[in-house]
């Protein structure tokens, strides 16, 4: 059977749906629930862990037994495992749902298989519908499950001849406003904003996430990584969210520790030392780079030493868009990734520490 008109539109809505729950370590996940001719009976999305997930939020809303003969749009294939809530394939069996049209597969070793479990209680199943769109909104959370660690942007503005601040070290600013307000949105989108204290100690930067001079809904938490100690004044104590301190410089530490505490997406922000030292060590899965139409020339480049001795050992990346924003652009690049599938103990020497449950 093929997609209909009405289940792409519900797509669509479900999309529009999942965004609007907390990004976490659980997936953002819409629901919409269709009759036979694709009127919308019911919608719903998942807000956090413990909460409903979409599909059983979505079901909730209706009488018993007005599910039944009718179809589920959801943009995650319907989990099939019990954690804190139970498999939402069951749920949608159990309602008498009678088709499920989904985007993409969930990449859980114990909560994928959804659509098998479907399939084999009569459920007519389709997949990949607005995978890609599907995939983008919820790109953190793959990468948690393929890598046990958060998905990692680095972050930081140039000249165009590769400086990131002039000989004397001024930088504000390089870019102009509209980039600089690209920035915010996209601190926003993240868990946690990171930088070193050498740049706390020079810059003295808030790390919130703002529009003009107002506090935008969602905040990253602050993350400040090196020894030096942070003066009580500085602006990162007035942060709404409760900043985190790690005097160390091992990555893999902060980081393992930043995903056992449930963040998915970090935003690397902290000056050239800390974006090398991140790409250096591999932990880097997305680079903006905002681009000045400047020459400053001098020492003070964008990046340094990240362990690339000779052309053979470049870090190669896949250049996702090019956004003009006024004079500048936004250069977005990523790496090569294999697959969206989560990792074992066996197939990563890195951390695997997984949530409770995948949503």
């Amino acid at each position: 059977m093929t997609v209909t008109a009405p289940e792409r539109q519900a797509m669509q809505r479900a999309l529009d749906l999942a965004a609007r729950g907390r990004r976490s370590q659980n997936p953002q996940v819409g629901a919409v629930i269709l009759t036979a001719n694709g009127t919308v009976l019911a919608e719903g999305w998942h807000q956090g862990a413990g909460t409903a997930h979409a599909e059983v939020d979505a079901l909730s809303k209706l009488a018993p037994g007005a599910a039944r003969g009718t179809t589920a749009v959801v943009t995650l294939e319907p989990c099939n495992h019990t954690g804190r809530t139970g498999p939402c394939a069951q749920a949608l069996i159990d309602a008498g749902v009678a088709r499920v049209v989904y985007a993409l597969d969930d990449p859980g070793i114990t909560s994928g298989g959804g659509a098998e479990r479907l399939r084999a209680a009569g459920v007519d199943v389709e997949s990949g519908v607005e995978v890609d769109a599907a995939r983008t909104l919820i790109n953190s959370w793959l990468t948690a499950r393929r890598l046990g660690r958060p998905h990692i942007t680095v972050k930081w503005a140039q000249s165009l001849d590769g400086r990131a601040a002039a000989d004397d070290g001024t930088s504000q600013w390089i870019t102009g406003a509209l980039a600089r307000a690209d920035v915010h949105r996209r601190r926003a989108e993240a868990a946690a904003i990171v930088v070193g204290t050498g740049t706390v100690l020079a810059d003295d930067p808030a790390l919130t996430a703002r529009a003009g001079e107002e506090l935008l809904p969602a905040q990253p938490i602050p993350v400040v990584i090196g020894a030096r100690p942070i003066p009580t004044e500085a602006a990162v104590w007035q942060h709404p969210q409760t900043p985190l301190f790690y005097p160390t410089h091992d990555l893999h530490q902060v980081v393992a520790d930043l995903h056992a505490r449930g963040m998915d997406s970090l935003f690397i922000e902290g000056g050239p030392t800390l974006a090398s030292a991140f790409i250096a060590a591999g932990l880097a899965d997305r680079v903006l780079a905002y681009i000045a139409p400047v020459l400053l020339g001098g020492r003070r480049v964008a990046l340094g030493d990240i362990a690339v001795a000779t052309m053979s050992d470049a870090r190669h990346l896949v250049i996702e868009e090019w956004i003009p924003l006024g004079n500048d652009v936004l250069a977005i690049g990523r790496f090569d990734v294999a697959s969206d599938r989560e990792v074992t103990p066996s197939m990563s020497t890195q951390n695997t520490t997984q949530p409770e449950e995948s949503r």
